[in-house]
């Protein structure tokens, strides 16, 4: 997760820009004292990553007429991903949003039914499944091939869907193996299988682009301190979709880490991380407006979708879009 610095001599706070007092440095005042940040995230105050813009609204480009599943879609990003997708593709294309929890689904099914995308043809079918167990993943796919039509264009599928897991204990403690094992199997195996199944569903063929995209993070690079399996999870993923990549030369794919969101995960590597300098950075980080909205996040992936221009792969961090 990257601390949202934009230049030397000034700092963004939220949605104001912070100045510094003459002959003060804001990073040496950042990382000093009780100030001092974990050295998971020491390295990214140093990268100074440029305000985020939001594309033009002028912007015409769109992702064709797409089938376009979404796993975590319920909400924070992933529901968030829903919307800016549907606003991308054309009319009568499809989404089919996956989540556990069946409610949450459709009240956005019920939001974009009522969106001028959902007037204009936009089909949402929601699938309330769990992931982690060979059933979800079989519902998704049939769901998938019972939306889909010879008009589609362009499959798309977000591994959106994971678990920060138990955050609250060093990797030493882990020594039961079925709770590994289920850690795993939603944010690992899952993503595997499910990916795997959509590919054979809906194989290569004259006219019908495929993406697949992985919600990655920092963590897939570098290690958190009590982050064992978060950081295992999303270091697994990242290297199974630049292997898929590397086989596949006619799919997109992409590692997309999204940045420090102001979502529940958040939340919960604020109150529960066991780690007291990385706890206390997440809280600093929090407290002084230095997190993203998904919006803001997900306006990026847009981008890089629309450009096209990413190697298929490569992981890519916010800040670099």
């Amino acid at each position: 997760m990257r601390v949202n610095w934009c230049e030397t001599g000034r700092w963004r706070q939220g949605n104001k820009w912070i100045y510094s007092a003459a002959g003060t440095s804001e990073e040496e005042s950042f990382l000093s004292g009780e100030n001092r940040i974990a050295p998971e995230l020491s390295d990214t105050v140093h990268k100074l990553p440029l305000p985020l813009r939001n594309m033009s609204s002028t912007d015409s480009r769109d992702l064709g007429r797409a089938l376009c599943i979404i796993t975590g879609a319920s909400r924070g990003f992933g529901r968030t991903a829903a919307r800016e997708m549907s606003r991308r593709m054309k009319p009568r294309s499809v989404l089919v949003l996956v989540a556990r929890t069946g409610d949450d689904l459709r009240s956005l099914q019920a939001e974009l039914a009522e969106s001028e995308e959902g007037r204009a043809g936009l089909v949402a079918e929601c699938v309330a499944a769990d992931l982690g167990q060979a059933e979800g993943v079989e519902s998704v796919v049939r769901a998938s091939k019972e939306r889909f039509c010879q008009d589609i264009d362009h499959i798309i599928l977000v591994n959106n869907a994971a678990s920060l897991g138990d955050v609250s204990r060093y990797t030493k403690s882990f020594t039961n193996m079925a709770e590994v094992n289920s850690y795993l199997s939603l944010n690992v195996s899952s993503c595997l299988c499910l990916t795997a199944s959509i590919l054979q569903a809906f194989p290569q063929r004259p006219g019908l682009r495929r993406t697949v995209i992985n919600i990655s993070s920092l963590c897939a690079l570098k290690p958190f301190r009590s982050w064992g399996l978060y950081c295992t999870g999303k270091a697994a993923r990242d290297m199974m979709f630049k292997v898929l990549a590397e086989e596949e030369p006619d799919l997109r794919v992409l590692n997309y880490s999204p940045g420090p969101l102001d979502t529940d995960m958040l939340t919960e590597a604020r109150t529960r991380t066991v780690d007291p300098t990385l706890r206390k950075s997440f809280t600093d980080m929090f407290a002084q407006g230095q997190v993203l909205t998904c919006e803001q996040s997900c306006a990026k992936l847009m981008k890089l979708l629309l450009d096209d221009s990413y190697t298929s792969g490569d992981h890519v961090d916010i800040y670099d879009v």
